[in-house]
């Protein structure tokens, strides 16, 4: 059954070196908080997992956090590169990090997996691309009924999920609308999850298309206002794209980087009531 705790007690928690961890939500709901949470205890040696790493992953590699990235497709939205993640790769700053690259499709298809208990899962996906010389868990399988050709890869089950959500109710049933990419299989194919919401209210008021996680499927949850920022939360607030784009003259520079994490990261406090 989940637990309501603050951000820093769940991060406390639930996430320790070494860990394999997915922070996912696609273009909204992202968990930018709780990978700060991650950066200021120090956490490192860590394994990220993300379908599309942007400029969180990107302070998170800054910040000597990871070793080794698994992903899909890796940039600034709207602006250009990840300069903290280039840097890791070109320069081992501030440590060396191994990657594990794949598609949009295979990675979905890892954390449908995952969710389902199985150990790999099937798909047409690769055909036509030469990532399978590139990634070793990226491998032929013939289909046993039709003799076809196709692709299997392994499950994804990372020792913490974490996602964002609109709210949750004080029993720790999670509810979240709008755009949504893997974040219920994350949860599901995680051996332990948190789930950051913007509010915790005594119910939840259903809403068009929502997806609700029950309580006994997620860990704990904390309250974190505006813990998605600076993407964005439908009906919450709205993306902030002057962020992204004031993210890359930061993230290109060492130095500039340095001084950004001491004072908005380290220096900041951020706690879910």
């Amino acid at each position: 059954m989940a637990r309501i705790l603050s951000l820093r007690e769940a991060v406390a928690e639930l996430v320790h070196d070494g860990d394999t961890v997915a922070l996912e939500g696609f273009t909204h709901l992202i968990p930018v908080a709780a990978g700060h949470e991650i950066i200021r205890q120090g956490r490192t040696d860590l394994t990220l997992i993300r379908m599309t790493p942007d400029i969180v992953y990107d302070q998170m590699i800054g910040a000597g956090c990871a070793r080794k990235l698994i992903f899909s497709w890796g940039g600034n939205p709207g602006v250009g590169s990840l300069h903290r993640f280039r840097d890791a790769i070109q320069n081992s700053w501030p440590v060396p990090l191994e990657i594990e690259e794949h598609s949009h499709a295979g990675m979905a298809n890892r954390y449908a997996a995952g969710a389902a208990g199985l150990p790999f899962a099937v798909l047409r996906g690769y055909t036509g691309t030469d990532l399978h010389g590139q990634t070793e868990t990226i491998k032929p399988i013939e289909c046993p009924f039709t003799g076809e050709r196709l692709t299997a890869v392994p499950a994804v089950n990372p020792d913490v999920g974490i996602i964002h959500a609109q709210r949750a109710d004080r029993a720790g049933n999670v509810q979240m609308w709008g755009i949504t990419g893997v974040q219920k299989e994350t949860v599901l194919a995680s051996a332990r999850s948190l789930v950051t919401v913007e509010e915790v209210v005594d119910e939840l008021e259903p809403v068009p298309g929502a997806v609700v996680l029950p309580q006994w499927v997620v860990t704990a949850v904390a309250e974190v206002p505006r813990g998605a920022h600076p993407s964005y939360a439908q009906g919450y607030y709205e993306r902030d794209n002057g962020y992204y784009q004031d993210w890359d003259p930061i993230g290109r520079d060492r130095e500039r980087f340095e001084q950004w994490l001491a004072t908005e990261v380290l220096g900041a406090e951020r706690s879910a009531r």
